[in-house]
């Protein structure tokens, strides 16, 4: 699949290590992302990873958006 050369290529640029990524991966494989306790695992991980705090509002407004399928094609475009 991914070999180590691509996994420091992205430890390089974004400061997260192999075994977060793939830790990640495999909760978004084994998790239900209609879930809600998966989707808060996975916002806190991606929170930690990219340093940005996620405030209780915005994590519910983005669990909300999930779970009822509004998760628009551009998600950038959500908040």
């Amino acid at each position: 699949m991914f070999n180590d050369s691509f996994f420091k290529k992205v430890e390089k640029k974004t400061k997260v290590d192999k075994n977060t990524i793939i830790d990640l991966a495999k909760k978004l494989q084994n998790g239900n992302m209609k879930d809600e306790n998966t989707l808060n695992e996975v916002i806190d991980t991606l929170s930690k990873m990219t340093g940005k705090k996620v405030n209780p509002e915005l994590k519910e407004k983005i669990i909300h958006k999930v779970v009822s399928d509004e998760v628009p094609s551009n998600v950038d475009k959500m908040f």
